[in-house]
C-alpha cells in the first residue's frame, strides 16, 4: 500500500499520521511523479512514513518554549537506492513510561571513506570547542557535548578499522571535521596453507 495515494489518505485514523489530512503537505509532495520515481521502493516509502509519524508524535509531546530539532538526510548509495537517516532530538520514555523529548540532539553527520582515510563532518552549532568530547576507537567514533546551552550525542560505526592515534579534528563555525587514517590491510597472497593432521 502506498501511503501517498489520494484514495488512501482519508482512511487513516492515527492522530500522529501526517498523511491523513486534506491539506497534507507530505501527500502532495509524494504524489509528485518525480518523487515517486526516486522512491519507488515500498520499504523506503514505509520508512519515510514511520519517520514522519515519529516526528508528529514528538511534536505532540513538545514542551512550550523548548525548541525541537528534527530532520532527514537522504543519500543515494552505490546501488542507486536512497538511504534515509534522521537527526535531531529523539523521542524517549521516562522510567514510568511517559513519552518526552530528549535534551540531547543527534547531529547531522556526513562520512566519506577515502582510499587512505575516513573523513567525518558533524554539525554541532552553538557550543565551544572545549565543550566537545571526542572518543575514537578502532571501529567507532563518539561525539558528546554537554554544555549549559546545548547537548549533542552521536556514536558512529566507522566503515573500516582506523588508527585511533592518527585522529585529527578541527572545529570552526559549528562544524566539527574529523579525519582518521585507515588501518593498513594485511596483504592476502592467495590464502594460507593449512596442514591436515
Amino acid at each position: 500500500m502506498n501511503p501517498f495515494d489520494d484514495e488512501n489518505h482519508e482512511k487513516k485514523k492515527n492522530p500522529h499520521d501526517p498523511f491523513r489530512g486534506d491539506d497534507d503537505i507530505f501527500r502532495d509532495i509524494f504524489n509528485d511523479n518525480r518523487i515517486k520515481d526516486i522512491f519507488n521502493d515500498d520499504k523506503v516509502m514505509d520508512d519515510i512514513k514511520k519517520m514522519a509519524e515519529e516526528m508528529m508524535k514528538m511534536f505532540t509531546n513538545a514542551q512550550p518554549g523548548k525548541p525541537i530539532v528534527h530532520g532527514y538526510k537522504i543519500e543515494f548509495g552505490p546501488d542507486g537506492k536512497p538511504q534515509i537517516a534522521d537527526f535531531g532530538n529523539r523521542s524517549v520514555r521516562s522510567p514510568e513510561g511517559v513519552p518526552s523529548i530528549s535534551d540531547e540532539i543527534e547531529p547531522l553527520t556526513d562520512i566519506i571513506e577515502g582510499e587512505n582515510d575516513v573523513a567525518i563532518t558533524v554539525e554541532i552549532p552553538g557550543v565551544e570547542r572545549e565543550d566537545i568530547d571526542l572518543i575514537a576507537s578502532e571501529d567507532t567514533l563518539e561525539i558528546k557535548v554537554d554544555s549549559p546551552k546545548r547537548k549533542y550525542h552521536k556514536r558512529i560505526d566507522l566503515p573500516c578499522n582506523v588508527k585511533t592515534k592518527s585522529t585529527k579534528a578541527t572545529y570552526k563555525n559549528g562544524i566539527l571535521d574529523i579525519v582518521l587514517d585507515k588501518k593498513e590491510k594485511k596483504k592476502d597472497y592467495g590464502g594460507f596453507k593449512v596442514s591436515i593432521e
